[in-house]
């Protein structure tokens, strides 16, 4: 993490219960029915592409359609290596002509950044890790009207569907599901809004706020699980981050290979589990008789003790009929996603 994020952080005031640690604010979960509650979002960075190419540079890499994206709007898009593996996923954000901000896992920043250099070297763009900038999470049943009044807009005024956007006295609202917002700017932009935030709202440990990401079923990827999984393995469809119809991008031919000729054997999961520990992304999955049938893409605790929601991309075959387990043989219980995989998905289409 960089410095100048870390000192920026260090201003909160925490309740006692509460600690700030490198990873984020750890502590006991915060009540879930408040109004209002923020963290910081340390485990994420951004990464800064900007100049005359950088629409038909980003247009030509990541899985999602940039035409798509504007100060309104963000889309999840992935960026992926010639086999159509993920390499990074970011959430893409625009907050004026000619400028993207790719939000990503801070633990794959620099994996990220390189690998986009590899390619930029040809366009009049310029990539790099945007360590001005600064990220809060901030949910609860009445955030969308709690910011409007600390921002001094109408209630209407802040996007209220997952990827809309609001750039904002260069602050990036952007909703991310029902009540949940990011919000992406520099320290000094973000500082009086912090403020104001502080004295009417309750600070929330950061495993509150990825359990959230969890049960909406949003993907993620991290260091241990880059490279990993084709896009469709992590839902990435379901969330406009992949395109089918913009032409040619890194890893093309076959997540579009996939989606139209092959057959989806490895989806996406939310299940719940009883553990000792934390499942880390990347933990190997297996059933009694298999191994290698999974691994864990994402995991948050739930605010009870030793009880976790994870995001896993399992095996369709062993999941629906056998019990998965952790390598401590947890047993995972499965959970409904927020939304419905389409059904051909899963076809034979030989």
């Amino acid at each position: 993490m960089n410095l100048a994020m870390h000192s920026f952080w260090r201003t909160l005031a925490l309740p006692t219960q509460l600690s700030f640690e490198e990873v984020g604010i750890v502590g006991p979960f915060s009540d879930p029915a408040s109004d209002c509650l923020f963290t910081p979002l340390q485990h994420q960075q951004v990464i800064r592409v900007e100049g005359k190419d950088a629409f038909s540079f980003l247009q030509g890499q990541l899985s999602c359609d940039l035409r798509d994206i504007g100060t309104e709007m963000t889309r999840l898009g992935a960026h992926c290596n010639i086999k159509g593996h993920m390499l990074s996923l970011f959430r893409v954000i625009q907050p004026e002509e000619s400028v993207f901000w790719l939000r990503g896992s801070q633990d794959l920043s620099e994996k990220a950044l390189a690998q986009l250099k590899k390619y930029i070297i040809f366009s009049k763009a310029t990539a790099e890790i945007a360590s001005d900038l600064v990220g809060l999470g901030v949910q609860g049943k009445a955030t969308t009207a709690r910011l409007s009044q600390l921002a001094g807009l109408p209630a209407e005024s802040l996007p209220t569907q997952p990827g809309q956007s609001l750039q904002l006295e260069q602050i990036s609202f952007v909703c991310v599901g029902k009540q949940r917002y990011e919000l992406w700017a520099e320290a000094a932009a973000l500082k009086p809004l912090l403020t104001k935030l502080q004295a009417t709202a309750a600070v929330m440990p950061l495993q509150q706020w990825l359990l959230s990401d969890i049960q909406a079923g949003i993907p993620d990827l991290r260091q241990e699980t880059s490279e990993a999984f084709i896009p469709q393995m992590t839902n990435l469809q379901e969330f406009e981050g992949i395109s089918f119809r913009k032409g040619c991008y890194t890893g093309q031919e076959i997540i579009t290979r996939l989606q139209h000729r092959g057959q989806l054997k490895r989806p996406m999961y939310r299940a719940r589990v009883q553990s000792k520990t934390l499942p880390l992304p990347g933990t190997p999955l297996h059933c009694d008789d298999k191994d290698g049938i999974g691994q864990v893409v994402l995991a948050a605790e739930t605010g009870r003790a030793g009880e976790f929601e994870l995001l896993a991309v399992i095996l369709k075959a062993r999941a629906e009929t056998d019990t998965v387990l952790l390598p401590d043989q947890s047993p995972l219980q499965l959970l409904e996603l927020p939304y419905s995989l389409d059904a051909r998905l899963f076809e034979s289409k030989r």
